[in-house]
């Protein structure tokens, strides 16, 4: 298991971090606040990240990037309690993903992809833990705010608070809404008192443990498209 994984793990276990668990009501505040988070990475263009994707055969860790206003990620895999047989370079729009194998992945992605040796396939709507995970990560921007008056009302909910990466930050759940990737309950935003995202956690069919977002868990590296091979965006 991934450190973003122990991480989020440790926080369901002891119920929050430091202070009162919910759930409860968001305050006005707080509803601003997940109101603004993605659009905050719309804002910034892009996040560098680290996925981790659960798994019944052992799971997968993506380091990388996501471009909020291209909506493409680019990243290095790594398998954890498996074989390197997943392990290389990885690019993914909403509709198309990108590998690159290599038997000795780096820890993290050069910043000019290969220029030969990619495979391209469609991006899975369902059934694939992993293109769930990258479908997620692109949806965690948009380019406006959401309604805030709206979000308690569909469902959202304050959880606790907790500390991460030596950020202090509020734990809510988002709201049911389709390009949240979720039901109300299903998805959990750790927020900071600016509206950054610091942290996400996904519950997903294909899997038995949630997905878990890290944000800023390296230097960013821009996406650049894939040499030779067109993205379908």
């Amino acid at each position: 298991m991934g450190t973003a994984a122990v991480a989020a793990a440790a926080f369901l276990v002891a119920g929050g971090g430091s202070g009162p668990s919910g759930p409860r009501a968001l305050t006005s505040d707080e509803a601003n606040r997940l109101a603004i988070t993605r659009f905050r990475n719309y804002e910034a263009r892009g996040r560098a990240v680290t996925i981790t994707v659960p798994g019944t055969a052992g799971g997968l860790i993506v380091t990388g990037s996501v471009d909020y206003r291209d909506k493409a990620g680019y990243g290095v895999v790594h398998g954890t309690g498996r074989d390197t047989s997943s392990d290389g370079l990885i690019e993914w729009t909403a509709t198309s993903v990108f590998v690159h194998p290599m038997a000795n992945a780096p820890a993290h992605p050069p910043a000019s992809p290969p220029r030969s040796g990619w495979y391209g396939r469609p991006l899975q709507s369902s059934g694939s833990s992993l293109d769930s995970s990258l479908a997620i990560a692109l949806r965690l921007g948009s380019d406006r705010p959401d309604n805030a008056e709206l979000l308690p009302q569909n469902g959202a909910a304050w959880w606790g608070r907790d500390e991460v990466d030596g950020h202090r930050v509020d734990v809510m759940t988002g709201p049911s809404s389709r390009d949240r990737s979720g039901t109300a309950g299903s998805v959990r935003y750790w927020v900071g008192s600016d509206g950054t995202m610091h942290r996400v956690r996904v519950d997903v069919g294909s899997a038995s443990q949630p997905v878990v977002i890290d944000f800023d868990t390296q230097k960013y590296v821009p996406v650049k498209a894939v040499p030779k091979v067109a993205p379908t965006r």
